[in-house]
């Protein structure tokens, strides 16, 4: 049995995300968590919510709801929304958590004692209204570039230029709106990327397994221009881990909390370890070498926006503590999934969200359309259309039809039972041929995280079926040999408790739905495909389900082009 560590990118606290969040981590982390389970191996599958910076803050104030009140609202509706998409985390922690805290003062420190933090004293943007630092985006502004109205600090929306505050043309504040603005200097601390550059690339090119978009990205910010900079991590506000604390080897830090990019990647551990304080397990088996983890195989899922920050930042905190912390295996990073024309976007509300996914359709239909049309080696695209075509045709005309047809023709024929008679012959053995080459396919697939391969796999699975049966053609044989027909409709019930197990990781739902109506508990994986088609003897009970999947009708479908074409309220 081996051990699995699997975390996905934390989703931010500032609201609801889109389905484009949802497939670019918590969801390809599912799947890969839930086909290691299935296949018998000992899983750690966290997640949490990252709930520090400037973003809550503002959320916050926006809602008229104190932060701390706000983040713990918005975890529920966040843990909630993740029960509905069946994300089967084994915890899904909180950044603020006292557990975080502590192991984010106690990298701190240690990084200090490594010579790895230094102090720098720069000059930010203050509010003399506000009388408060304002980090980059509190302040707005019009774009020196392009002239847009609402350019913040960092970053201009319009033509995404990369900006300072001081770039902006008349720059207020977005708290008051004031522009009795000034710079004034303030001291933080850095970590000194820059001195473990050769030790970060050299422990890079050691991952010759990994994807090429991971490693380019992270090559890119090692390289390019005057290559990896010294961080900031520390910021002018009140929320957050405090950076001045009993024990810190630094002055004068009062006031400031630790940048959320460097307290968040820590809170995996931290979630583990709020995993342990509620369970009684063990956390320091997953995370410390010298405590058993040598022998855990560690993922990362996330997008590739957040690759810089785990190919570089967390590996130099975890790598410059100096301390035995279980490093990343493989990082599967994923591009963008865009929503019919255009981007999904948070901020304005545009695509489709996920709680409002959850109240049109069931958790599985989502599921299955986005992980078989996961963004790995390029962008991809949502459109109705095609979620429409998806749904219909893999989900309703294949797997759904499958179960429907045999289970009705064996109960209008036989009864609600597996009838007996009739012996395998050369069309069975065929099937099962196909079926073990397309299984161990499945398998290579999923264990190298190539999600849309193994879709495509399950899906050819699912057709096998369908093929056979139409092939062997039960209803046409009764009228000649019932118990020829039988021996047919016997392997095809048997079938419905493999698809079972296999889709699980993609369907969750529906699997389980095919196992009730199958009336067996048995979720072994099937590595002899002729003993698993008949592991239900002759005799033993099933029902005809409900229709397992919907089509979803061209009305529906228009309705809901429109009713997602502009943004959320």
């Amino acid at each position: 049995m081996a051990r699995h560590l699997i975390t996905s990118a934390i989703p931010y606290i500032n609201g609801i995300k889109h389905l484009g969040n949802l497939v670019g981590s918590q969801l390809p982390a599912d799947l890969f968590a839930r086909y290691q389970r299935a296949r018998g191996h000992e899983v750690m599958f966290i997640c949490a919510t990252d709930e520090h910076g400037t973003p809550a803050e503002l959320a916050a104030a926006k809602a008229g709801k104190p932060v701390d009140e706000y983040c713990t609202e918005m975890h529920e509706v966040q843990a909630g929304i993740a029960r509905g998409f069946k994300l089967s985390f084994d915890h899904f922690g909180r950044s603020s958590s006292v557990q975080n805290r502590k192991l984010t003062q106690h990298f701190a420190v240690q990084l200090a004692k490594a010579g790895l933090l230094r102090e720098v004293t720069e000059k930010q943007m203050y509010s003399n209204a506000d009388g408060r630092f304002l980090p980059d985006r509190y302040i707005e502004g019009t774009c020196p570039n392009c002239g847009f109205e609402s350019a913040r600090g960092d970053q201009c929306d319009n033509c995404t230029k990369q900006l300072d505050p001081v770039d902006l043309i008349n720059p207020h504040s977005v708290i008051s709106g004031s522009t009795d603005l000034e710079l004034r200097e303030t001291k933080h601390l850095f970590l000194r990327q820059s001195a473990m550059k050769d030790q970060l690339d050299a422990w890079i090119d050691s991952k010759t397994d990994w994807p090429l978009l991971t490693t380019s990205i992270a090559k890119k910010w090692l390289h390019d221009g005057d290559g990896l900079q010294d961080r900031g991590i520390t910021r002018d506000l009140s929320w957050g881990v405090p950076a001045q604390f009993e024990g810190a080897p630094w002055s004068g830090m009062e006031g400031k909390v630790f940048y959320v990019w460097f307290d968040a990647p820590i809170e995996y551990l931290a979630a583990t370890q709020e995993w342990a304080d509620k369970t009684g397990g063990d956390w320091e088996r997953w995370w410390r070498t010298d405590k058993g983890a040598d022998d855990v195989t560690y993922t990362e899922f996330m997008g590739k926006d957040n690759v810089p920050f785990h190919t570089l930042s967390f590996p130099a905190t975890i790598l410059g503590s100096n301390e035995p912390w279980k490093l990343v295996d493989y990082i599967k990073s994923f591009n963008y999934l865009n929503y019919d024309g255009g981007q999904f976007s948070t901020s304005r509300g545009r695509g489709v969200f996920m709680d409002q996914a959850l109240e049109i359709l069931p958790a599985d239909y989502w599921r299955w359309w986005l992980l078989s049309h996961a963004p790995e080696s390029a962008d991809s695209e949502f459109t109705w259309e095609n979620f429409q075509t998806s749904v219909n045709k893999d989900l309703a005309d294949v797997l759904g039809n499958f179960v429907s047809r045999i289970t009705k023709f064996t109960r209008s024929k036989f009864g609600e039972a597996l009838p007996e008679g009739g012996e395998w012959g050369d069309q069975e053995a065929a099937l099962i041929d196909e079926l073990t080459t397309r299984i161990r396919a499945y398998e290579t697939h999923m264990e190298a995280m190539d999600i849309r391969k193994s879709a495509a796999e399950l899906r050819a699975i699912w057709v096998a079926g369908n093929e056979y049966l139409q092939g062997a053609a039960p209803w046409s044989v009764f009228k000649t040999d019932p118990d020829q027909a039988a021996a047919i409709a016997r392997l095809a019930l048997n079938l419905i408790p493999l698809y079972a197990v296999l889709s699980a990781p993609f369907i969750p739902d529906a699997a389980e739905t095919m196992l009730g109506a199958m009336q067996t508990e048995d979720r072994s994986w099937p590595q002899d495909v002729k003993a698993a088609l008949t592991a239900l003897p002759a005799g033993h009970a099933f029902t005809t389900p409900e229709v397992l999947f919907r089509k979803i009708a061209d009305e529906e479908r228009e309705e809901w082009q429109n009713r997602f074409a502009g943004t959320r309220d």
